[in-house]
C-alpha cells in the first residue's frame, strides 16, 4: 500500500497576501516573528532575507539560519 502524503492546506490569495505583507513589514521594520510552518516546528528569529527566486524566507535566531519555504508559512506573528 502506497503511504499517503499529507497535502498541505491551501490558502487563497488573499491568506498568502497576508502572510507576504506581514513577512516583508517585519522585515523591513527588523522584527521578530514567530512563524507557525506546516507539517514542522515553530520558527522565530528576525528576517534576514526574502529570496524570491527559491521562495525561501530566512530567519536568523543566535546566528542560526533558518530557510523556511514561503508555501510552508501558515501564520505569522511579529513579536
Amino acid at each position: 500500500m502506497a503511504k499517503v502524503k499529507k497535502k498541505r492546506p491551501t490558502r487563497d490569495e488573499f491568506e498568502l497576501e497576508e502572510i507576504g505583507n506581514s513577512l516583508t513589514e517585519a522585515h523591513t521594520e527588523k522584527s521578530e516573528v514567530h512563524l507557525i510552518v506546516w507539517e514542522k516546528e515553530p520558527v522565530q528569529g528576525n528576517i534576514v532575507k526574502m529570496d524570491s527566486r527559491t521562495k525561501l524566507i530566512h530567519i536568523e535566531k543566535n546566528t542560526e539560519i533558518t530557510k523556511v519555504p514561503f508555501m510552508d508559512i501558515m501564520k505569522v506573528s511579529i513579536l
